[in-house]
């Protein structure tokens, strides 16, 4: 049996689960989405995922036709109806159906689906041995030009990165910003250990505020770890003691090569180790429960 997929007021199998050729998501890649992740069957950070979809939302002047309690019912049900309790979940707002033009006024009503099933960005070893990467030319989008804090549809400037990763054989890369200062991976946010201190990049300079990045931070804070965020450069991750990734569907991963320098000891470190545990800690109590 196929997922149940929540489509437009609708739970419908996932083969009746479809959208307009006219949709202005599909065509322009105008609209917003939200990953998310179940654990012991709670929603994890589930209210903070749902105040920057709504976010995403106001800044791209896009009417969601649910309150945010109707929104969170709508993913507690879906993965009921598909009866998990561990799981990511895939959240969606496009700008609706339109005509063949640009302008976002033709979409009468946005269209909004829920999709709940699992996800396995990188392979399991990669979590024990750590992951390589390089850094791309591509560079992260300005945020004059498409704010990346905005969760957007459009990921074609990381898949442009994903490529390139690709390419050279390696798993990830690092995007650097306009100033050639360190932004963010692919699709996760990037971290760095150094002298005991846990250092990321701030959000002006091009990223995503990750929700996953928030709450290694606040872990961090909790066992005495200095947080920072502050610019680097590539310098900085060749000579860090650590370095890690952070995302919904990456979790915490870890970083032992980058343009092939050997970060560290060449294996995931201990601050990272720690905050894995914290991290996996925390999913079990965070978040409403689904049954």
């Amino acid at each position: 049996m196929g997922l149940i997929i929540y489509l437009d007021g609708k739970y419908v199998p996932e083969e009746e689960a479809v959208v307009s050729v006219f949709d202005h998501g599909l065509l322009y890649g105008d609209g917003i989405f939200e990953g998310i992740r179940a654990y012991h069957n709670r929603v994890f950070k589930l209210e903070e995922h749902l105040e920057r979809l709504y976010e995403s939302a106001r800044s791209i002047t896009l009417e969601i036709p649910l309150s945010v309690e109707e929104m969170r019912g709508v993913v507690l049900e879906t993965l009921r109806r598909n009866n998990l309790r561990d799981a990511y979940i895939r959240l969606v707002v496009t700008r609706g159906r339109g005509d063949l033009g640009l302008d976002p006024r033709k979409c009468k009503r946005a269209t909004v689906f829920c999709i709940t099933a699992s996800i396995q960005l990188y392979p399991e070893e990669l979590y024990e041995r750590g992951l390589k990467m390089i850094t791309v030319a591509t560079r992260r989008n300005i945020p004059e030009a498409c704010n990346p804090r905005v969760k957007s549809l459009n990921y074609l400037n990381n898949i442009y990165a994903k490529i390139e990763a690709n390419l050279a054989g390696v798993p990830e890369a690092i995007m650097l910003n306009q100033e050639g200062y360190v932004a963010e991976a692919t699709g996760d946010n990037i971290f760095l250990v150094k002298k005991g201190k846990l250092i990321t990049p701030p959000i002006h300079m091009g990223l995503l505020e990750g929700i996953t990045r928030n709450a290694v931070m606040d872990l961090a804070r909790a066992r005495g770890v200095a947080v920072e965020e502050k610019v680097f450069t590539r310098h900085d991750v060749y000579v860090a003691d650590e370095c890690f990734l952070t995302g919904t569907a990456a979790e915490l991963i870890p970083c032992v090569s980058v343009d092939g320098r050997t970060i560290g000891d060449g294996k995931p470190g201990p601050v990272f180790q720690e905050l894995l545990h914290d991290f996996r800690e925390l999913t079990k109590v965070d978040g409403p429960e689904i049954f």
